[in-house]
């Protein structure tokens, strides 16, 4: 094989179907992207500190290492020291510390790993500057790689003005306490019956206990809402074609790669205003909604259900902004870059 060599390690399983999550599909559009840039890519999967170490350590002098966040996090000495010796680019889907249950050793963690890399992606703008400001990275050592989406074939959406008949919402993420399905099904409660229906979409694997909480309530709701568990790629898109309006309540979120998704398919968003997502939803299409609060989504929820025109409105400008979304080979030539000035 030619090319310039390139180890990219990444969390164990991104490949696997049942732990789909925003960081495995851009870890895996990435690594099949580079190759198309001059890289060959020898990708290296870690589930736990001591793998994480060894593999860093197996790296040849001189080398390019690109780091998912995550196995940085994991091995944050390992990764320092394998910076004196190799190229080192970490890719930061999110910033640690912005968790306000961050537990003071990961926080650490997170701060020795950026300081040693030399080089760090981040998905949004939000996450460069919330890493400047916490004093985590200077602009400089900092590259802005925003997640490109796939926009279907024309055929494949509703016709331009035609919206689905029904008050069909959508949540889609990893059940998790950060992406705020409680918030939602809190909200939920408040709404009087206007014939709407909710299916959440997302793996219940790495938070058990909070996705176990989150079945548990959406049992009141007697049907209308439906944890869907995890949905490949076309039953995912058969979902976003046939809902009327994308949630995202998330409490903590660099950019909101579901957001982004549904605005492929040209499906509105009601989202807490909250990390990246102002950014991701720049050019119309979207409620926004202060964080953590099911009052004020319910409200929001409330009078789009309320208002025809406002639905018509808001699809027609998510329709719009299709035009302007980022494309993958876009997010690659951004990576490939930033391993190049490392």
């Amino acid at each position: 094989m030619t090319g310039r060599p390139l180890v990219f390690l990444v969390p164990e399983g991104i490949d696997d179907p049942s732990r789909v999550s925003g960081g495995n599909v851009y870890d895996r559009r990435v690594r099949d992207g580079l190759g198309s840039r001059g890289w060959r890519v020898r990708t290296v999967e870690t589930s736990d500190a001591a793998g994480a170490t060894a593999a860093l350590r197996e790296v040849p002098r001189g080398e390019t290492v690109l780091v998912d966040g995550l196995v940085a996090l994991r091995a944050p000495e390992a990764f320092a020291e394998a910076a004196a010796r190799v190229r080192t680019v970490v890719l930061a889907h999110m910033v640690a510390a912005a968790f306000p249950d961050a537990m003071a050793l990961t926080v650490a963690a997170e701060r020795q790993a950026l300081r040693a890399a030399d080089h760090i992606v981040v998905t949004s703008r939000w996450t460069a500057e919330e890493l400047r400001r916490r004093g985590l990275a200077d602009p400089e050592r900092v590259t802005i790689a925003p997640p490109g989406v796939d926009v279907p074939a024309a055929r494949s959406s509703p016709r331009t003005g035609q919206e689905p008949p029904r008050l069909d919402l959508l949540c889609v993420g990893v059940v998790a306490p950060h992406k705020g399905q409680d918030v939602l099904l809190a909200a939920l409660d408040r709404l009087p019956g206007r014939g709407w229906t909710c299916r959440i979409v997302g793996s219940p694997r790495p938070f058990g206990a909070f996705a176990s909480s989150v079945a548990r309530d959406a049992q009141r709701f007697s049907g209308r809402v439906r944890l869907t568990g995890v949905l490949g790629g076309p039953e995912l898109a058969v979902e976003y074609r046939r809902s009327a309006l994308l949630v995202a309540p998330s409490r903590v979120e660099s950019s909101g790669m579901a957001i982004a998704e549904a605005r492929g398919h040209g499906v509105p968003v009601l989202a807490a205003a909250v990390g990246g997502i102002p950014d991701t939803v720049a050019g119309g299409g979207a409620i926004l909604v202060p964080p953590d609060d099911p009052a004020a989504l319910a409200a929001a929820l409330d009078a789009w259900m309320m208002d025809p025109a406002l639905r018509r409105r808001l699809r027609a400008e998510a329709r719009a902004a299709r035009a302007g979304l980022p494309a993958w080979t876009g997010t690659v030539a951004a990576v490939s870059d930033a391993l190049e000035r490392s």
